[in-house]
């Protein structure tokens, strides 16, 4: 089976991104516990500038209290995370540094969107201008005056997306954007976080979308439990199978499993091999005179290879590991 590298991510400054700046997101060794359960286990990783990190993970592996951790709402037991090498609350301009949505229900529900974010403004001190600009960019305009409390889900997740660009931060750090959009308005979505990262700025994105994170995202960091079980990008993560069609497959997995590979069935008769490279799956199948009709590179879905990674994790969680392959 193919390893897919877990250890912690390597921390510390990667460098200016595409702008010539950029700020890093660096979660190191970061432990917090509630009561008796650990919640976050020793977890290392960094989202850096320049890149959508997609942030993955069933329900109740640590994912927003990672996120809280990031912002100051939450202590740690051990380790922390600091944007551009300082703590959330240490920064002097929070509100300009680190735009946040974490819920879409923090708005009083009698107040229109317009004043909700005007509000915000004043208290972080940006121009009210800004306002009426980040309201035309989650495309929210023509709806701003009206009262929070009539807004569908949809509607109120713009707002909150809205909140998180007034400062115009260089990082992003959101907990489910796209919930309750339609595809028009996650398209829109999609096409502004990536800009932003386009320009150099960190964007860390949560979601239960695995088909909308295989879109947006460029880095992967997943977690089970509490624990890193991947990480890296999106490519590198995908370039882990090969799909082999043959007339004689029952054979030729024969074959390919005494070699040590992982082989699965695919839906339309083919097998899907891991743990054995290309060369030498075909190496394998010339020697034992089998002919191949496919050996291609295979992907597969983020859904599949996320229900793999973490099952792995689940299936090999003992107190004592310190890494999970998949």
């Amino acid at each position: 089976m193919a390893e897919v590298d877990v250890r912690p991510a390597q921390t510390g400054d990667p460098g200016p991104g595409p702008s010539g700046g950029g700020l890093s997101l660096e979660v190191a060794n970061l432990t917090k516990r509630y009561g008796g359960n650990t919640v976050v286990d020793d977890l290392s990783f960094v989202a850096r500038p320049g890149r959508v990190t997609g942030f993955l993970g069933p329900n109740g592996s640590g994912k927003s209290t990672t996120m809280k951790v990031m912002l100051d709402l939450a202590s740690a037991e051990h380790g922390g995370a600091t944007i551009g090498g300082q703590r959330y609350r240490d920064l002097p301009d929070p509100a300009g540094t680190v735009g946040a949505l974490l819920e879409s229900n923090a708005f009083h529900p009698g107040r229109s969107g317009r004043d909700h974010l005007r509000i915000l403004a004043d208290a972080a001190g940006t121009s009210s201008d800004r306002v009426d600009e980040v309201l035309e960019l989650v495309h929210l305009d023509d709806a701003a005056d009206r009262r929070v409390g009539g807004y569908s889900l949809g509607m109120r997740q713009r707002l909150g997306f809205a909140a998180a660009l007034l400062g115009d931060p260089p990082v992003l750090v959101l907990d489910e954007p796209a919930n309750g959009l339609d595809p028009q308005g996650m398209h829109e979505m999609r096409d502004l976080l990536r800009s932003r990262a386009a320009h150099g700025h960190t964007v860390l994105v949560s979601s239960h979308l695995l088909a909308e994170v295989e879109l947006l995202a460029d880095d992967l960091v997943v977690i089970h439990r509490g624990r890193l079980v991947a990480h890296g990008s999106l490519e590198e993560l995908q370039e882990d199978a090969t799909l082999v069609r043959s007339d004689s497959i029952a054979e030729l997995r024969q074959v390919l499993e005494a070699s040590g590979a992982d082989v699965q069935p695919d839906a339309e008769g083919a097998i899907v091999v891991r743990g054995l490279s290309i060369a030498a799956i075909g190496d394998q199948a010339f020697a034992a005179g089998i002919a191949l009709h496919e050996l291609s590179p295979h992907a597969g879905s983020l859904e599949a290879r996320f229900l793999r990674w973490t099952s792995a994790a689940a299936t090999h969680d003992r107190p004592d590991d310190t890494e999970v392959t998949a």
